[in-house]
Parts: C-alpha cells; sequence; structure tokens
C-alpha cells in the first residue's frame, strides 16, 4: 500500500506485449500523428494566409485545428515512446501535465465545436443578422471564452485529481493518463465524491451544449428545407454537413467509450475505443473539413503549390 506522496511514477497500460506488435503500434500511431499535423498545419497556414478565408467560420476552423494539434500531441508521443522502448512509465508531473492538456484540448474542441453550430446556425436562418451577431469582435470574445472555459475546467479537475490521496498502487488501465483511471487508485471518500461531483457538472455544461446542437440542427434542416432552389439547399447543406460529421465522430465515439454497457467490456475493446476517440478525431476532422468545402480546398492547393515551387 502506498500513498500519493511516496508516488514518483505511473505505469501506463502497454499497447502490446510482443515487441513487434509494439513497432507497429507505433508505426499506426506515428502515420495518424503525422496525418494530423499535416492536415491540421495545412489548415492553418491555409486559413492564415488566405485573406478571403477570414471569415467567423474559417476564424472558428482555425482554432478548431489548433485544439486537435495540442490534442494529438497530448497523448500520442507518449505512447509511440512507451511503445518504442518498451516501457510503461509516466512521471507523476508527467501524468499531471499529460491529464491536464487532454482536458484542456477536449474541452475547447467540444466548445469550439459549439460556437461553429452557432455560427452556421445565424448564418442560414438569421443571414440579415449575420454581420452583426458574428462580427470580428464578438467572434475573438467567443474564441477567448471558448479557451478560458476550458483552462478553468482543465485546471479545476487536474488540481482536485491530483490532490487525492491514492494508496491502491500506480499501474493504470489507459494508455495516457485520465480521471477515472486515477480515481480507482484513490482511497479517500470524500475526495472521491468530489471529484465525482465536478465531472457531473462538466458532463451537464456538455450536455447542454449537445442539446444547443442538436436544437440548432433542427431549426437549420428546416430553413434549408424551406429554400426554393436546389442549388440553393445543396450549398446550404454543404457547409453544415463538415461540422455535423465532426460532431457525431467526436460525441459518439466519446459517450460509447465511456457510457457503454459493462457486459461488452473488455481490454482489447476498451484499448480500441479509447485509440478512437483521443487519436482519430484530429486526423480525420482536417480531411472532413477538406473534402466538402471546395474554398478551403482550393486554398491548401494554392499553399502547397506555392511551397513546391518555391522549393
Amino acid at each position: 500500500m502506498s500513498n500519493s506522496s511516496s508516488i514518483r511514477h505511473f505505469l501506463l497500460l502497454a499497447l502490446a506485449d510482443m515487441w513487434q506488435l509494439q513497432l507497429l503500434h507505433f508505426c499506426l500511431l506515428l502515420g495518424i500523428s503525422l496525418a494530423a499535423l499535416l492536415g491540421n498545419g495545412l489548415i492553418i497556414s491555409a486559413v492564415a494566409c488566405g485573406h478571403h478565408l477570414h471569415t467567423p467560420m474559417f476564424f472558428f476552423l482555425l482554432n478548431l485545428a489548433l485544439s486537435d494539434l495540442g490534442f494529438i500531441c497530448t497523448t500520442v508521443p507518449k505512447a509511440m515512446h512507451n511503445s518504442l522502448w518498451d516501457t510503461r512509465i509516466i512521471s507523476y508531473t508527467g501524468c499531471a501535465a499529460q491529464l491536464f492538456f487532454f482536458l484542456f484540448f477536449i474541452a475547447a474542441e467540444f466548445s469550439l465545436l459549439t460556437i461553429m453550430c452557432y455560427d452556421r446556425y445565424v448564418s442560414i436562418c438569421k443571414p440579415l443578422h449575420y454581420g452583426t451577431l458574428l462580427g470580428s469582435r464578438a467572434c475573438a470574445h467567443m474564441a477567448a471564452a471558448a479557451w478560458a472555459s476550458a483552462l478553468l475546467n482543465a485546471l479545476m479537475h487536474t488540481a482536485n485529481t491530483f490532490s487525492l490521496p491514492l494508496c491502491h498502487g500506480n499501474a493504470l488501465g489507459q494508455f495516457f493518463c485520465e480521471i477515472p483511471q486515477i480515481l480507482k487508485l484513490s482511497c479517500s471518500h470524500s475526495s472521491f465524491l468530489i471529484e465525482i461531483g465536478l465531472i457531473a457538472v462538466s458532463a451537464c455544461l456538455g450536455f447542454g451544449c449537445f442539446v444547443f446542437m442538436v436544437f440548432s440542427y433542427v431549426q437549420i434542416f428546416r430553413a434549408v428545407l424551406r429554400i426554393p432552389s436546389e442549388q440553393g439547399r445543396h450549398k446550404a447543406f454543404s457547409t453544415c454537413l463538415p461540422h455535423l460529421a465532426v460532431v457525431s465522430l467526436s460525441v459518439s465515439t466519446g459517450i460509447f467509450t465511456y457510457l457503454k454497457p459493462p457486459s461488452i467490456s473488455s481490454p482489447s475493446l476498451d484499448l480500441a475505443l479509447s485509440i478512437l476517440y483521443s487519436v482519430l478525431p484530429p486526423a480525420l476532422n482536417p480531411l472532413i473539413y477538406s473534402l466538402r468545402n471546395q474554398e478551403l480546398k482550393a486554398a491548401v492547393w494554392r499553399l502547397m503549390n506555392g511551397w513546391f515551387m518555391k522549393h
């Protein structure tokens, strides 16, 4: 039995037991992370350099790409290192930092997706008020609020989680540090309940954002169906579908990971799902947005052609 003052490191869940499989996982994670870095980096560069993309929709997309970059860089490098060097160790401070940044970027991403839903709602349902409701100052304030609320959420949960006395060892059943796994090591009932309460508050806020997005899309689809021309309906749908696909991917994988029935739970399934919701979305989001948005696709191609011509 040990307490948190004597714990200097945690043991993460190994992705595989055999060296060949560990090397395979390293290569897969390397490919996914490079795709995420390239895709999000291109979106950030294209929006920053393309003056015609300096609109609210692309401003929020740039912020989303930044959160995706931070998200993929929080968990994947350590998992790649552990797979390559056949180790499971992460330091106590490293675990705290990983948990903080994981919570920070995932909260920022969900807040930004909610704001992007509002942007689509105003664009389609209240087009005459778009310039007023989503001016440059309003967009800056909304983005700042998303990042600030994510920072507050991450600080609150990380500080409380790592103030818990731990007396059930240091082995985590996950390949990165997350709250449920650390709570399993806690031996303080009162502190455990406080963290559960904080998680419940965050879950309620997240559920409120989800309800807002559902309500907004109901209004959006009703407005789109009233557009008389087929071309107009197609254009309106094309601006909404990427966002809807990204939200569906993020929400469905996260919900199924944490709320799946215990009867179908298994170590291999849990590991696959955790990789699915923590690694794939940052890599797929740029692809989803680029495929459906012709302006962004053209800007990315111009950026790449310009880079190749210079080199």
